[in-house]
């Protein structure tokens, strides 16, 4: 049972309550009483407006599942439809033209383009590694993966693969860096005179890139490079590996990788009690304080990991400049719909865990502000806020900061919103989402995942979806990436907020990133999710190729390229000319990526994780894929695609294969061949009660298995 404290009028978890006493509180100057009275108030007087805003949501649900059932038989009618979401106000008539007039936000958030991570925060480890991940090894990101075309052979360093990376990485210097009358790839000497850069003598074309160095001007032991707001590092060292055989002595190429980090309460956590929770604040505790670490085992050794330094270079001018060794670190608050056992209000009811993530996250953020050279130099929190529906629940979270920010006496709009454009009813109103948070806003993200999912339920009585492949190719993806980026350009986001994109998911496959996700600076976004540091180094390389700030001013200047109608075109399947091995075959591919992410999140908390499919290729998965795979089997299923009973034996098919695959993991339960343990119960619900869950989502069968599982 759950201890508990009782603090005017919440029933705490009392580890919970004993961490925000004795380690969030002291240090920021809130008063500890004031705080939990404020803490209360605000819960219990917010609580009503979010069930109202759930509400809301069932409604809409509902009305819209009339509308298709209606018409089922019919061909459908756009603009009949389109009318009919206008009547029941769920499409918004979109205002006049606006500018936010957000303020303080960092350069990482204002005007450094780059690659973002997201993490989950519970892992102090992976925390730690995103934080520090602002800087990474082009050499080791190029060797270690199939960056080029091919990995490292086996077993030790091979000389032939190390020099085309030394060759590729010198390609780069020279697209980036180009110095007069000669290449990087030539090099002998790098040296600092009368406050410029020369290799071999000659000047760098644009003078202006030469940012720093460290070390004696004649022989550096370090020069700092900058394009397009990004730093890149080159590393001297002739008693290095690599400087040893480099007729310049360079040993490294270090580009400035991940210039934010997400840490991440939500999606990729499994957070489902006061315990849980806990360690999720701690760890963001000692981010903000800046001595979070971590010792684990590598390689036979003890290696304790601690947040990276700053980095000071000298001049050219002759004076000194410091450069941030950290991401930009928000916290990703979980949305309107979860409550949480971690705290009971005074009727005995579990608190809503987006309000309380609010007010907690928001108290630790503090130790941040009161210190000099920590996260935000610029005094702001940045809270990214998922699963939002609509203009009013943007508007409610507008609410719920405005209360915390006064209970902890914070300036009015510290706190900065990041909202994710990742629900239907955000995207065709999101203009709207963004004037209710105008002061706030400092992100926008498109989020293909969670799309899709709320895409399918919403649309569940359409009828059959195409394939999950097909769905990608469908008009309205394209419309919905085109406006987000569209809109948040009208609303004066360049130079003040990021406008994102969304996450790669093949982590062992960087050829292919290289390739593809070039696209997402090209459509002018200035950030991008990635899945590892070694990610975030390759895909920094795409923004030294596209000046994102050009890409965004040429896009505003030519209007507005996308518009509601396509992104309300119902990806259904046109044609169901299937055949069987090809309906079977993407249940089965559904299926198995459900399994091996449940298994995992329910018996070993483990929120996101690498997840092998049918081919053993590596995918990302968290909440957000397992909803499009549920909600797409559901689909399938109720428009008799496919029956329950072949659903059935699918599950249990696919139960084995990823048995087998987690087959050298000691912590791993099987699910076969008895079928009956919590995790695989957790799979089916997911599919067999798809189309009850709200909105789609996979948290509230997620959260009751796993707590179901901890009972025990």
């Amino acid at each position: 049972m759950t201890q508990r404290t009782e603090i005017h009028g919440l029933r705490v978890d009392t580890a919970l309550a004993e961490f925000i006493d004795a380690k969030a509180l002291p240090g920021t100057g809130v008063d500890r009483d004031g705080f939990w009275e404020g803490f209360s108030m605000m819960l219990h007087d917010l609580a009503p407006q979010n069930r109202a805003l759930l509400d809301k949501r069932d409604t809409l649900q509902a009305q819209i599942d009339q509308w298709h059932i209606a018409r089922r038989n019919q061909p459908h009618d756009h603009e009949a439809y389109k009318a009919f979401l206008e009547q029941i106000g769920y499409l918004l008539p979109e205002g006049g033209d606006f500018q936010i007039d957000t303020a303080n936000t960092d350069p990482e958030i204002a005007s450094v383009p780059g690659p973002q991570l997201v993490v989950p925060i519970t892992n102090a480890r992976y925390a730690l590694n995103a934080a520090n991940a602002r800087w990474g090894s082009l050499y080791d990101s190029l060797y270690g993966t199939d960056a080029m075309g091919t990995l490292p052979p086996r077993g030790g360093y091979d000389r032939g693969h190390g020099a085309r990376v030394v060759a590729r990485a010198r390609v780069f210097l020279d697209e980036a860096f180009p110095i007069t009358g000669g290449s990087h790839a030539d090099a002998r000497r790098y040296h600092v005179r009368d406050g410029a850069l020369l290799v071999d003598g000659m000047p760098l074309m644009d003078p202006a890139r030469f940012a720093g160095y460290r070390g004696h001007p004649k022989a550096p032991d370090a020069v700092l490079l900058v394009n397009h707001g990004l730093h890149v590092e080159l590393v001297f060292d002739r008693t290095h590996f690599m400087g040893s055989h480099d007729q310049a002595g360079l040993a490294d190429v270090r580009l400035e990788s991940a210039v934010s980090a997400i840490m991440d309460c939500e999606d990729s956590v499994a957070c489902v009690d006061g315990e849980d929770k806990t360690q999720a604040y701690a760890n963001w505790l000692g981010l903000m304080k800046g001595d979070l670490t971590d010792t684990f085992d590598k390689g036979g050794r003890q290696v304790t990991r601690r947040l990276a330094a700053d980095r000071t270079y000298s001049a050219p001018d002759g004076g000194e400049i410091t450069i941030k060794g950290r991401a930009l670190m928000l916290i990703r608050n979980v949305g309107h719909l979860m409550t949480t056992p971690a705290i009971l209000d005074r009727d005995g009811n579990e608190v809503f865990e987006g309000l309380m993530d609010a007010m907690i996250t928001t108290l630790i953020a503090m130790h941040d502000l009161k210190q000099d050279g920590g996260n935000s130099l610029h005094g702001s929190v940045y809270v990214v806020k998922p699963k939002m529906h609509g203009p009013d629940e943007v508007a409610f979270a507008v609410r719920t900061f405005d209360s915390v920010e006064q209970i902890l006496g914070l300036p009015a709009n510290t706190v900065k919103l990041g909202i994710m454009d990742e629900e239907r009813r955000t995207s065709v109103n999101l203009k709207e989402c963004i004037r209710a948070a105008k002061s706030r806003v400092a992100f926008i993200n498109t989020g293909f995942l969670d799309r899709t999912g709320d895409e399918i339920h919403t649309s569940m009585e359409a009828g059959p979806f195409s394939r999950k492949d097909f769905i990608k190719r469908k008009a309205w993806i394209g419309g919905y990436e085109t406006q987000n980026v569209d809109i948040g350009l009208e609303c004066g986001l360049s130079g003040k907020a990021q406008i994102g994109k969304g996450m790669w998911a093949m982590p062992d496959l960087m050829a292919a990133m290289l390739e593809q996700k070039i696209e997402h600076p090209k459509s002018g976004a200035n950030c991008a999710w990635v899945p590892s540091p070694t990610a975030a180094t390759l895909h920094a390389l795409h923004y030294h190729k596209i000046d994102v700030f050009a890409v965004q001013k040429r896009l505003l200047a030519g209007g507005r390229r996308a518009h509601v109608d396509s992104v309300l075109d119902i990806p259904v399947a046109a044609y169901r000319n299937w055949t069987e091995a090809q309906i079977l075959h993407e249940v089965e591919q559904n299926a198995q990526g459900i399994l091996g992410y449940v298994v995992r999140w329910v018996d070993q908390g483990v929120g996101c994780s690498k997840v092998p499919d049918l081919n053993n290729v590596g995918l990302m998965e968290d909440r957000a894929t397992c909803r499009i795979s549920a909600q797409h089997i559901a689909n399938w299923m109720h428009h008799d695609v496919v029956s329950r009973d072949q659903v059935r034996r699918m599950m249990e098919k696919m139960a084995a294969v990823v048995d087998g695959q987690n087959a050298g993991d000691p912590a791993y339960r099987p699910m076969a061949p008895g079928f009956d343990g919590i995790a695989y119960q957790a799979a089916c619900d997911l599919v067999f009660q798809g189309r009850e869950q709200p909105s789609g989502y996979t948290e509230p069968v997620l959260h009751a298995r796993r707590l179901q599982l901890k009972a025990r």
